[in-house]
This record gives structure tokens, C-alpha cells and sequence, in this order.
């Protein structure tokens, strides 16, 4: 049974964000952190973890077992990623297939995900960071969605196909969704092991 006293929250990560609240690291003190974003209950952490360059959504949990639990558990994890140049249909099915990426220095086959091309612009917000525009050559939004989470695992395997990722926004988590979330912004989730 879960808690009653757990409280959970969705949020926007913005860019140049890091994924926890605070740092010791004496290179880190200039960095953002989660609690610009308001304050959240004692105990409360990110359940897994977007990198300084990714945007988008978040899960926070006071309840450590609900976090290690989602992490652990394969779902589904959506991002909208906007890679530079056209991306071929043959680029799209090695990705579904797997690619071989660097991991703790040694080199990972990723699972099968699921990749296709968005067909119109995703509704996400301005970047604080310009990112180049079409005058340097095409670029394509696509969505990945992966079943498990290595480090930079989608930016790694856009470079693969040589396809590098110019933005990377989590837009899903099981079933809680982006949405039209602003950048930055912190919603409650009232039932968060019911919704996944």
C-alpha cells in the first residue's frame, strides 16, 4: 500500500537545469537546480534523471520505494528529440532495431524502441538557448520512446545514425504526460503509482 503521506509532483525541468536540489561540488555552485522551482516537502527526489542539456518532464516522490520501483520497471519513457538533417526512413528503423552506443566505456546494443517522424512542429516552449536555425540545413523532430534509460542514451544514438541531437524534450512517463506544461512549472500528482 502506498502512503498516504507521499506527495508526488510532476515539473518542467528547464534546460541548463541539473536534475537534483543542490551540489557540494565546489564546480557545480553556479549551476540550477530543482529548488528554484519552489519549495517541496522534506525527502523529496527526482525519480530518474533528465541531463543538463534535456528538458522536459520530470517526476518528483517523497516515497524512495515508488522511486526506485519506476525506475527499475521498464515503462515508457517519450521524448521529442530534434535531430540536425533529414532523416532517412532506413536511420529511423536502425534506431527501432538498436545501435550500437558507448556505456561506462564499453559499448551497448539498445533495446528495440519505438521511432518515428512528427509530421508537424511539437507545441513545446521557446528555448532559453537559441538552437541553429534552417539556414545551416535541415533538421527533423522525432519521437523515441525507450523502455530503459542509459546516460544520454538518445542523445548517443542520434550520433550513431549521424544524426546529432540539437534538442531533447521528455514529453512522457507511463502514462503522465508534458502536456502544454510551461518551462519551469511544478504541478501535484495526487495518485502517482494509479496513473503509470
Amino acid at each position: 500500500m502506498e502512503n498516504e503521506n507521499q506527495q508526488h509532483f510532476k515539473i518542467y525541468k528547464p534546460y541548463k537545469m541539473l536534475s537534483q536540489f543542490s551540489s557540494n561540488a565546489s564546480k557545480e555552485q553556479r549551476k540550477r537546480f530543482l529548488s528554484e522551482l519552489g519549495v517541496f516537502p522534506e525527502g523529496t527526489m527526482p525519480i530518474g534523471r533528465l541531463d543538463e542539456k534535456s528538458e522536459g518532464l520530470l517526476l518528483l516522490t517523497t516515497d524512495g520505494k515508488l522511486s526506485d520501483h519506476i525506475n527499475q520497471s521498464g515503462i515508457e519513457k517519450e521524448y521529442y528529440a530534434l535531430v540536425d538533417g533529414a532523416i532517412s526512413a532506413e536511420a529511423i528503423q536502425k534506431l527501432c532495431d538498436g545501435v550500437e552506443i558507448g556505456f561506462n566505456g564499453k559499448k551497448y546494443m539498445t533495446k528495440p524502441c519505438k521511432v518515428f517522424k512528427l509530421e508537424a512542429l511539437p507545441d513545446l516552449p521557446e528555448r532559453s538557448q537559441k538552437i541553429r536555425d534552417a539556414r545551416h540545413g535541415p533538421t527533423t523532430w522525432i519521437s523515441v520512446t525507450l523502455t530503459e534509460g542509459k546516460f544520454r542514451q538518445v542523445r548517443k544514438m542520434t550520433s550513431a545514425i549521424n544524426c546529432p541531437t540539437l534538442r531533447l524534450v521528455r514529453v512522457r512517463v507511463g502514462n503522465i504526460l508534458l502536456n502544454a506544461m510551461p518551462s519551469g512549472a511544478v504541478f501535484p500528482i495526487e495518485n502517482l503509482k494509479e496513473i503509470l
